[in-house]
């Protein structure tokens, strides 16, 4: 990693094309991975190889997926002839948790302890490893919570005392219009839910497909309000 300075960096890079993005985090980290789990992470993906051959990436298994996303993962590997490391929960965390709320328990009290434990405790655990890493995260994915998202930030809900970590979001900018024009471009996989109306996509039991001109998000923790809809991945988005 090469020395620089954040506010810089995100100066250069403001309103930049995702590639520009991208070829500047590649360069500027080694230690550096994607992490993937939807369409635009797959856009990533085809965009990186072009400029390292050598990518990381990583996908959080949290043993509740549709069975057509864990397809869609196997896809992904031997299109492009990657390796996805599958990150899953601490089997004691989630023994406990299940034993003592049930399988459902987010439907009565929040998705926050249930993501805690099947994606953010096993990200963390990745991300203390990592001097960076590259999310797929747009701005018209929330109005709520993704407005003020910059290309490259610190990652204040991951860093720690010892450990600086830089996030990329090279997609920021980017339309879900775009993000599907690359996809048919290019002939990018895409998980199969997407032809069920499915258009964000996480856990079977907190995802269902939309209605036509609905957003996106609104498939998501359903029950719950707009301003709360981040599982904990990008928790430093929520306003306080």
């Amino acid at each position: 990693m090469t020395t620089f300075n954040i506010e810089q960096l995100q100066a250069e890079l403001e309103h930049k094309s995702p590639r520009v993005i991208l070829k500047k985090a590649l360069e500027q980290f080694d230690n550096i991975a994607i992490s993937f789990s939807g369409a635009e992470d797959v856009v990533l993906i085809d965009m990186a190889l072009a400029i390292r051959k050598d990518i990381r990436v990583f996908s959080l298994d949290t043993g509740r997926l549709h069975a057509e996303t864990y397809r869609f993962i196997e896809k992904v590997r031997k299109h492009y002839q990657i390796e996805i490391e599958l990150l899953t929960p601490d089997r004691g965390l989630l023994d406990v948790f299940v034993k003592n709320k049930g399988l459902f328990s987010f439907y009565e009290d929040g998705h926050q302890e249930c993501c805690g434990i099947r994606k953010v405790e096993p990200l963390r655990r990745k991300l203390s490893h990592l001097d960076a890493w590259i999310t797929g995260q747009r701005k018209d994915q929330s109005l709520d919570t993704r407005q003020a998202v910059p290309e490259v930030q610190i990652d204040g809900a991951f860093s720690t005392a010892e450990q600086q970590l830089v996030k990329f979001n090279p997609l920021l900018n980017w339309s879900s219009a775009q993000v599907w024009d690359y996809i048919e471009a290019y002939q990018v996989p895409y998980n199969d839910l997407h032809e069920k109306g499915y258009i964000s996509i996480g856990c079977e039991p907190c995802t269902r497909a939309v209605l036509p001109n609905q957003h996106e998000r609104t498939g998501r923790w359903w029950w719950e309000s707009a301003a709360k809809k981040e599982c904990g991945l990008h928790a430093g988005n929520l306003k306080e």
